[in-house]
């Protein structure tokens, strides 16, 4: 199982170079068998301090088959955390040893991205390194944002076929295109790479080897290019460490850790399993509750449910929220999903503090949990709700690549007999750029057939993807269903 951290509300795996090549050996065996597609981040401050602010990359971020450290301030806030990591795993290194790999076993890797002519540089370079490398196709597209891309990038990578998509569009955006397309894009792995391709090719250089141990790699590049760097540097510092801050107080601030082993006995109860979490969720007691947690999971077969009950518990450090997001993760990819019940005060703050509190599902009872069914189905299958001249449509609970297509395919065929909608976003707590691309081609078929879309009820995140997008400024917003309808 995983061994994961949370630091700013990322998970973060805590895993070695060679450790991180045999998981995706296996993801790329999983990915040919099934077509499900893993996509895994290299993660630095830089990301982390976006995350804070951007609910569609943090979301995206807690959800990736696997986040490496790429930069050495998460490597020190483990330790801070009381974690010592066994590796980094930075893109610059993962990507070549990658390749090594890929040669040896016939995997073909897909380059992405990267200013033209870059990616096909580095391809050489990888291909004269690493004789019988496959690369299964290069493209630089022209720039735009991840709503605006071409269609065919998609085709053509889905025609070639690659084992390893390598995508160097840069944060957040490499990010987004990558969740968007998991499903419509059956690449056993998807990688962001950043800048790994420069370093490669040569356009950029890499710091001494001891920079690197040392963690001065960053006053490496910013001597390189000090216009384009010094200021991302100054907000990344001053954000991660105001932030890791409180995490650190809430997290560790005086506490010593000591092993309660929670609950072990597994209660099925309605097709869903209960654990009780006793005490504390720590470090030193993690590996015990996650394999009983997992054992719960095995034993309901497909689409399972597991409630966590935290009447009992009193702490949760950043090894046992990472168990909990670990264990949502792999309901989630078995169409399931992970709920919390009876949160005390206290673990709901760290909750909201790790961000964390979007990512779950939390009931006050196990019974409330029994009723809920978070299939992402069961939206869609609520009818329609005429509202004087407007047609009211709830929107799933998340709005993604998943739930995007039948959603939009719903919507589409409602407003044949009337096109002016107002999507009812209360119940939404997660909106991707999928979610996004349907909204705007339904907005477009409104319009066209002389009516219009107006969304209702967005949550504060949701309102800030779409203002992150800009979409805010192309789409009709109202606070609640009785305003958008009124008129």
């Amino acid at each position: 199982m995983r061994k994961v951290l949370i630091i700013l509300g990322v998970p973060i795996d805590d895993l070695t170079m060679p450790a991180a090549l045999d998981r995706i050996d296996e993801f790329i065996v999983q990915g040919r068998a099934t077509g499900k597609t893993h996509q895994i981040a290299t993660v630095n401050a830089d990301f982390a301090v976006k995350a804070l602010d951007d609910p569609e990359l943090r979301l995206i971020l807690q959800e990736c088959d696997m986040a490496t450290a790429d930069g050495m301030p998460l490597v020190w806030g483990a330790r801070l955390l009381g974690v010592r990591l066994e590796g980094r795993v930075t893109g610059a290194d993962l990507v070549p040893a990658l390749a090594e790999r890929a040669a040896r076993k016939g995997y073909s890797l897909y380059l992405l991205g990267g200013a033209p002519g870059v990616a096909q540089s580095a391809a050489s370079i990888l291909q004269t390194r690493y004789p019988g490398l496959e690369i299964a196709g290069i493209f630089s597209p022209p720039l735009s944002s991840v709503l605006e891309m071409d269609d065919s990038v998609a085709q053509n990578i889905r025609a070639a076929k690659p084992d390893i998509l390598l995508v160097a569009f840069g944060n957040p955006k490499q990010e987004k295109w990558i969740h968007m397309h998991a499903r419509d894009v059956p690449v056993p792995v998807m990688i962001g790479v950043g800048g790994t391709f420069d370093f490669i090719a040569g356009k950029t250089k890499r710091a001494p080897a001891w920079m690197q141990k040392a963690g001065l790699e960053w006053i490496f590049r910013l001597a390189q290019e000090p216009r384009r760097l010094w200021k991302r540097y100054v907000i990344d510092l001053g954000g991660f460490g105001i932030f890791f801050i409180r995490q650190w107080l809430a997290l560790r601030g005086g506490r010593t850790p000591h092993p309660i082993v929670p609950q072990t006995d597994i209660v099925l109860v309605a097709d869903h399993a209960v654990v009780t979490l006793t005490g504390r969720l720590d470090a030193n007691n993690a590996t015990p509750f996650a394999e009983n947690a997992q054992r719960a999971l095995d034993a309901l077969g497909a689409q399972p449910r597991l409630i966590v009950n935290l009447a009992r518990a009193t702490f949760l450090d950043s090894r046992g929220l990472g168990v909990l997001v670990t264990l949502a993760k792999r309901a989630r990819d078995a169409n399931g999903d992970l709920y919390l019940v009876a949160v005390p005060a206290a673990l709901a703050q760290t909750l909201k503090l790790t961000r964390l509190d979007k990512f779950f599902e939390t009931f006050p009872t196990i019974e409330h949990a029994l009723k809920q069914r978070a299939a992402a189905s069961e939206p869609l299958a609520a009818p329609n709700a005429p509202r004087g001249a407007w047609l009211v449509i709830a929107a799933p609970r998340r709005l993604d690549t998943n739930t995007a297509p039948e959603f939009l395919e719903r919507c589409l065929e409602s407003a044949k007999a009337n096109p002016r909608l107002t999507l009812d976003l209360t119940g939404t707590v997660f909106l991707a750029s999928a979610g996004m691309a349907a909204l705007l081609k339904l907005h477009k078929q409104t319009r066209e057939a002389g009516g219009e879309l107006r969304l209702a009820g967005c949550a504060s995140e949701v309102a800030r993807a779409l203002e992150l997008a800009r979409l805010n400024t192309v789409l009709h917003l109202f606070p609640n269903v009785e305003t958008a309808t009124a008129k």
